[in-house]
């Protein structure tokens, strides 16, 4: 169940300091450091363009991802800061995070919804309302789901989805310590006017008529 984890391909600073960071940059380098584990830190240089354009995919923080340095072994990583020019905002320095396979993290998984055509509510016109496209789940950094999957099949109208619906992996627990609501399907609003109309007209047929005065 576990998604492929992409890989970084990064290079070894070899000088510290701010000087070597400037230089860095100008040769189109992000400076940064990698942290944690049994090893001393890794200063480390990631193409800019290649960092900005992962940055622009989003998740970039709650991704984990193989770190590859030609001379040092992979590891896997996960971005703990991203430092950016104040003006530009443009990335300046990022920390990476070593981790074990057995280590504990916190990732937002994408949520993927299947079968809407077995869901008796969406047929007759029902919208399936996505509350969560993704769920933070405490996950083990070798075993992480590439997606949760929510089977649509016998929804009706007005049914939800909530988190204890969906089979997690084992040792994978969501965040959050309640059942919350992934989904649900809601009536057309064409229906919800109609329904609303009714309810008025049925209001009014209660109202007692008033007396008619003689004048």
């Amino acid at each position: 169940m576990a998604g492929e984890i992409p890989d970084l391909v990064a290079l070894e600073r070899t000088g510290t300091g701010k000087g070597a960071a400037r230089q860095a940059r100008r040769d189109g380098l992000v400076p940064g450091i990698v942290f944690g584990g049994d090893n001393d830190p890794l200063p480390i240089n990631l193409p800019f363009n290649e960092l900005l354009k992962r940055l622009k995919k989003g998740r970039f923080k709650s991704t984990l991802f193989n770190l590859k340095v030609e001379g040092h072994e992979d590891v896997r990583v996960i971005c703990r800061d991203v430092q950016r020019d104040v003006v530009k905002d443009l990335p300046t320095h990022v920390d990476f995070m070593r981790l074990r396979r057995t280590t504990k993290i916190n990732l937002f998984i994408p949520v993927e919804f299947i079968n809407e055509g077995g869901a008796p509510g969406l047929k007759k016109g029902g919208v399936l309302t996505v509350v969560r496209p993704e769920v933070e789940l405490v996950v083990t950094a070798g075993d992480i789901p590439e997606k949760l999957t929510v089977d649509l099949t016998g929804l009706n109208i007005g049914d939800t989805v909530t988190i204890s619906a969906i089979t997690l992996p084992e040792g994978t627990k969501p965040t959050i310590d309640r059942d919350f609501v992934i989904a649900n399907v809601s009536a057309p609003s064409g229906l919800r006017s109609s329904e609303s109309e009714d309810e008025d007209a049925a209001e009014a047929d209660e109202v007692p008529a008033t007396e008619q005065s003689d004048d």
